[in-house]
C-alpha cells in the first residue's frame, strides 16, 4: 500500500527499512538456482556466507546458511559450482541489505545440467537459430581474424601459431576473456559483440581447450547463443575437443573440433595454395600449347593447298571466266538488239501502210467542214457549203454543188 508522505512529512530511514523488512518477511520460501561465486567459511563461525550469481544476467544475491546446512554438501560444493537453494528472503534493517537465508542446498548434477541443456537446445532449435540456411560461408582469405580466447591459454597459442604457420600474413584481433566461471558469459558476449562491430574483422573464432561439462557450460548459455546468432560476421566455434558439443557449436557458422582445427579451417595453407597455383598454371600452359599446336597444324594445312602456293592462278581462272561471260553477254545482247531492230522495222512498215498519209498518196482526199469535222456522208453537207479538201501534197477549198 502507498504511504502518505511529503517533503514536509517524510519518513525516517529506520521506518522505511522496517516497512521494507515487513513486506519481505511476508514472502514465502523459494527455490533458487545459481552459481556460487564467493564462499566464506570462517573457522568456528556458525554461519556460512556465499554469493549466488546468475551468469546469464550478471545479477548476484547474498546467501547465508547455518554451518550444518552447508556441511551437508561441503564435499561436493565449491566456488563456481551450480546449486539449487531453498531459502527465504530476509531484510537486514541496519544496513538495508537483502539476502537469502538458505535452509537446504543441493548441487546441480550432471544429469540435471544435460537435461536442461537439451531442453534449451530444443527451444532454440524451434526458433530456427540452428537452421542450416542461416549459416554463412567463411571468406577464402580473411585479412583480419577476431579471436575470443582465454588469456595466455593453450587454445590461443594453438590458433595463432597454426594460422601464422599456414598463412604468415594473417592478422588477429584478440580479446582475452574468462572462459569458465561466473564471469565467462558476459565477457565472451561482450568480446563477440566488439569484434562483430569492427568492419575490418572478416571472421570470429571463439576458442577454448577441453574441460568438464561444468567448465564448458558458459558456451551453452542462452545469452551467448543469441549474441552469436545476431552477428553479421561469420563465427567459428572451437570449444573443447571432438566429443564436446556445447550449444555454441550449433549456432556458429562453422564448428571446429579443436582450436588447431579452427586455424586450419579459417586460414588457407600458403604451401597448398602455391601448389594449386602451379598446377593451374601448368594446366593453362598445356592448354595454350595444345591450342597453338592445333592452330599451327591448321595453318600449315591451309598453306599447303594449291591455291595458296599459286594465289594468282585463282585470279587468272576467274579472269578467263569473266571474259567468257562478257563475250557471251555481248553475243546475247547483239542478238536481242538485232531481233528488236527487225521487229521495229516490220512494225514501222505496218504503221506506214496503215497511216492516212499513205492512203492520200494513193489519190484519196479527206473533206472537212469549217469546224474541222470530217465529212463521211453526202447528207452531212448542204449545197453551196465550202469544204476543205486535204490531199497528199496539201489542201484546197471546194464548194458543194447545189445539185448535191
Amino acid at each position: 500500500m502507498g504511504l502518505n508522505t511529503s517533503a514536509q512529512a517524510p519518513l525516517p530511514v529506520g521506518e522505511v527499512s522496517r516497512l521494507i523488512g515487513g513486506w519481505i518477511d511476508r514472502l514465502g520460501a523459494i527455490w533458487v538456482e545459481g552459481q556460487i561465486t564467493q564462499l566464506s567459511r570462517r573457522p568456528g563461525a556458525g554461519v556460512v556466507f556465499l554469493t549466488l550469481r546468475d551468469p546469464s544476467h550478471d545479477i548476484s544475491v547474498s546467501v547465508t546458511c547455518y554451518r550444518q546446512v552447508f556441511d551437508a554438501v561441503a564435499d561436493v560444493v565449491a566456488e563456481g559450482a551450480r546449486v539449487v537453494v531453498h531459502a527465504k528472503p530476509e531484510w537486514y534493517a541496519p544496513r538495508g541489505q537483502l539476502s537469502l537465508r538458505a535452509a537446504e542446498i543441493r548441487p546441480v548434477g550432471i544429469g540435471e545440467l544435460l537435461a536442461r541443456l537439451e531442453q534449451l537446445k530444443k527451444s532454440l532449435a524451434a526458433e530456427g537459430l540452428f537452421a542450416l540456411d542461416r549459416k554463412r560461408p567463411l571468406p577464402f582469405l580473411p585479412q583480419l581474424v577476431g579471436l575470443v580466447v582465454g588469456r595466455a591459454s593453450a587454445a590461443e597459442r594453438d590458433v595463432l601459431e597454426n594460422a601464422r604457420r599456414r598463412w604468415p600474413a594473417v592478422r588477429f584481433e584478440v580479446r582475452n576473456v574468462a572462459v569458465q566461471g561466473v564471469h565467462a558469459v558476459p565477457q565472451v558476449v561482450q568480446a563477440v559483440k566488439e569484434l562483430d562491430g569492427l568492419a575490418e574483422v572478416d571472421v570470429i573464432i571463439v576458442a577454448r581447450g577441453g574441460g568438464s561439462v561444468e567448465d564448458l557450460l558458459p558456451f551453452s548459455d542462452e545469452q551467448l547463443v543469441r549474441a552469436v546468432a545476431e552477428c553479421r560476421t561469420p563465427v567459428v566455434s572451437a570449444i573443447g575437443h571432438e566429443p564436446d558439443a556445447p550449444l555454441l557449436d550449433l549456432v556458429a557458422d562453422l564448428r571446429a573440433s579443436t582450436p588447431t582445427d579452427a586455424a586450419k579451417k579459417v586460414v588457407p595453407d600458403v604451401g597448398e595454395e602455391l601448389d594449386r597455383v602451379r598446377m593451374l598454371r601448368d594446366r593453362a600452359r598445356r592448354h595454350v600449347v595444345g591450342l597453338v599446336d592445333r592452330e599451327e597444324r591448321g595453318l600449315a594445312g591451309v598453306l599447303g593447298r594449291p591455291w595458296m602456293e599459286r594465289p594468282h592462278r585463282m585470279v587468272d581462272d576467274r579472269a578467263d571466266e569473266v571474259d567468257a561471260l562478257v563475250d557471251r553477254s555481248r553475243r546475247v545482247l547483239g542478238h536481242l538488239l538485232d531481233r528488236a531492230d527487225s521487229e521495229l522495222a516490220h512494225t514501222r512498215a505496218r504503221v506506214v501502210a496503215l497511216s492516212p498519209a499513205a492512203t492520200l498518196e494513193r489519190g484519196y482526199a479527206v473533206l472537212q467542214r469549217a469546224d474541222g469535222a470530217v465529212v463521211r456522208a453526202p447528207g452531212e453537207v448542204a449545197g453551196g457549203e465550202e469544204l476543205r479538201a486535204r490531199v497528199a501534197e496539201g489542201e484546197f477549198t471546194v464548194v458543194v454543188g447545189t445539185d448535191a
